[in-house]
């Protein structure tokens, strides 16, 4: 696998240091380096990079701020000689954090990630395409902690919202997985004949739902809430299996 990459650093001696890095790697293709994200948001649309190395003090359009900016097919590895930025970089879903000054080990460790992200990523658009009818709705594909995670949906008890991440809490697994995507954006991908949403910040599993007791869903030791405008939708669901 090759990956094409950029550069931004407003420091010349970091970006020729990236540069040689970059040069002496053959699953990289050096496709820009620009000396400031302001130049980068200019042709970076024209020279699309899969891989962005990109340095977060830089004056006029930080390296946080640019960020969120780029495609999200564009994977982020934040360069920084502070090592407070750290938080933040997961907060906008950086694949690596590289701490200056950047052996060409971290660096590879880095690529690697990258590479391993990508190779996943292809895995999973392989397995959206049309699938034999045995396979269809057995699992989705989210992004974790720089990892792409394959889940059954069969394993899934309910997905809790919490701003913009979510929480999916599996059936057997007591540490949920934690993945950068809204609800909405979730909900719209889980096959609705199997999941419910009850609340703004819940989605549960229809055939999941084992007890529900004075208008909360109970899994274990969690209450879950049924708030008021998700309610008859609800009711509706059980009323057609009461017996």
């Amino acid at each position: 696998m090759n990956l094409r990459c950029a550069i931004i650093d407003d420091e010349p001696l970091a970006l020729g240091l990236l540069e040689s890095y970059v040069k002496k790697t053959p699953a990289l293709t050096l496709c820009g380096s620009y000396s400031s994200a302001v130049l980068a948001m200019k042709y970076l649309p024209e020279h699309p990079a899969d891989l962005l190395f990109l340095d977060i003090q830089m004056p006029e359009l930080n390296g946080l701020e640019f960020s969120r900016m780029v495609t999200e097919n564009t994977r982020i590895v934040f360069t920084t000689a502070f090592n407070q930025y750290a938080i933040d970089g997961y907060r906008v879903n950086a694949l690596d954090y590289l701490l200056k000054p950047i052996s060409y080990t971290d660096f590879m460790e880095a690529v690697n990630k990258a590479i391993h992200w990508f190779e996943l990523q292809q895995k999973a658009e392989s397995h959206s395409s049309p699938q034999p009818a045995e396979n269809m709705g057995k699992y989705i594909y989210v992004k974790s902690d720089y990892k792409l995670i394959q889940i059954e949906l069969n394993k899934i008890l309910y997905i809790e919202g919490l701003k913009d991440y979510i929480k999916i809490h599996l059936e057997g697994i007591e540490k949920p997985i934690l993945s950068l995507i809204s609800m909405r954006s979730m909900e719209e991908k889980l096959p609705a004949e199997r999941f419910i949403r009850i609340h703004r910040s819940f989605i549960v599993q229809k055939q999941k739902i084992k007890i529900i007791d004075k208008g909360r869903i109970v899994f274990g030791k969690d209450y879950i809430p049924v708030s008021d405008s998700y309610k008859q939708e609800l009711q509706n669901y059980v009323n057609e299996h009461i017996v």
